[in-house]
């Protein structure tokens, strides 16, 4: 058994820490932690969340498993480990909507059993597919009677912020949220949304007034003091959570027409024979290759995600840039109740590692091990509208999982020919045998196959 590893995210909490131990994952529950962590089981909580799916499983186990690392702790809990972590500055809108009322769905239930949440980080949630999951067990407590929604400008700050930036402007969070680890400030936001917006009663009272009053504490100390010493009626810090839920759950992005991509499924060079050699392609690799966890990179509305999980995939992770097709990509997998979680993904400047000692929150490759991926019409973008060499754009994408296919989008293909059109053509290195030259130095090349008139190509490798 390997030695435990700490999860470089969890040093904020006192109540407990996350250990990683091969492929298990633990918790410790330390003496800070172990008051509230008995007393809220006791409630019957916990087993009603985790059996309405809303919260991730655990079981008690023995100390010793993670030796000297759990010394101080009074107990040590065991989690399922999750397929995939991603964070909200990677979730579409419908994503972010999902968590958030997920979130609020689940700090009701808690408090009709007297208990509530000591934050209300977005970071806690994950998804399986398109489904969340709250998965900081130690952030439920036992609720004081008259006490403020501590958590409420967290929530702002990490859920409805963002959400209105894209709703009344149209501005997708993604890029804000990532330089931001702790979300979009009510101060920040009130200074770019329009003067109409104060119409809203729920705009008025979560960011015109959270930003008054944050700057009449001065600090986010004394806001948290502010908080302590405020008097809420249980019934009212119910209705709040209840008037957001129903806010939450109209909000939709500002329609601005159709994104650039998002109907790329049905606005392509593929004629219908074409499209039927390259999904045939496609199904014969996943049938072979019956991958646990498949990464689509430009899965736009996930066609070939859902047709990898009708294959034989256990589950799907797309990524894509287009914000219409993710969120056109969510709703469907949601419908159709497949593991296909699509995620924002700027392929030229992927999530970083970051926050503190640039470990807090781990960059895309440290996490995007998958046991394939799918890169269809993907490579040309890169290399040609990114400038990115041709050989770099392979070897990362070979990176990430030890058999996958790739797509050759030759320059006669219109495709190729409309992005050549905004640019001067300066790749003579952009062509096939460089495309298969770069794949055989790095991985064994099992088929290829021609599957469209503009000679576009598609190659199953294995560097196994």
């Amino acid at each position: 058994m390997a030695a435990p590893t700490s999860e470089p995210g969890s040093f904020r909490d006192n109540k407990g820490r996350i250990y990683y131990v091969d492929d298990r994952v633990f918790r410790t529950v330390t003496p800070e932690g172990i008051a509230d962590f008995d007393a809220v089981r006791a409630t019957g909580l916990v087993d009603e969340l985790v059996g309405a799916g809303l919260l991730i499983g655990e079981d008690r186990v023995d100390k010793k498993l993670l030796g000297e690392s759990a010394a101080d702790a009074r107990l040590v809990i065991e989690h399922p480990r999750l397929p995939y972590v991603s964070y909200p500055y990677e979730w579409s809108f419908e994503a972010l909507k999902t968590a958030a009322l997920a979130h609020l769905e689940l700090h009701q239930k808690a408090l009709r059993k007297n208990v509530t949440l000591s934050d209300a980080t977005a970071f806690n949630v994950q998804f399986r597919g398109t489904k969340p999951i709250f998965i900081d067990s130690l952030s439920l407590r036992m609720y004081d009677e008259g006490e403020f929604w501590a958590g409420h400008r967290q929530f702002c700050e990490q859920f409805v912020n963002p959400l209105l930036l894209r709703s009344v402007l149209g501005v997708p969070h993604n890029a804000w949220y990532r330089g931001a680890m702790e979300g979009i400030s009510a101060e920040e936001l009130r200074n770019i949304l329009p003067w109409r917006s104060r119409l809203s009663w729920n705009i008025l009272t979560h960011v015109f007034l959270q930003a008054r009053l944050q700057r009449a504490s001065g600090s986010a100390d004394k806001a948290a003091q502010r908080a302590e010493t405020r008097k809420l009626a249980k019934i009212g810090f119910e209705q709040i959570l209840h008037t957001l839920q129903g806010w939450i759950s109209k909000l939709e992005p500002r329609k601005s027409g159709a994104t650039v991509w998002q109907n790329y499924a049905s606005d392509n060079s593929y004629v219908d024979e074409e499209t039927k050699r390259k999904r045939d392609f496609v199904k014969k690799f996943i049938e072979s290759a019956a991958p646990e966890l498949v990464f689509d990179i430009g899965c736009n509305t996930g066609d070939y995600s859902i047709l990898a999980l009708e294959s034989g995939a256990r589950r799907a992770v797309g990524f894509d840039f287009d914000h219409g097709a993710l969120d056109y990509a969510f709703r469907r997998a949601r419908e159709l109740d497949v593991d296909f979680l699509p995620l924002h993904l700027d392929a030229a400047n992927p999530s970083p590692s970051q926050g503190w000692m640039q470990k807090e929150r781990q960059g895309l490759m440290q996490r995007a091990r998958g046991d394939a991926v799918l890169a269809l019409a993907v490579v040309h973008h890169l290399a040609i509208s990114k400038n990115i060499p041709l050989q770099e754009v392979l070897g990362w994408i070979i990176d990430i999982a030890p058999q996958g296919v790739i797509e050759f989008v030759p320059k006669q293909d219109p495709m190729v020919q409309r992005l050549l059109s905004l640019r001067e053509d300066i790749f003579p290195g952009y062509n096939e045998e460089s495309f298969r030259d770069a794949i055989g130095a790095r991985a064994r090349i099992v088929n290829t196959s021609v599957v469209s008139s503009s000679g576009r190509a598609l190659y199953w490798y294995d560097r196994r």
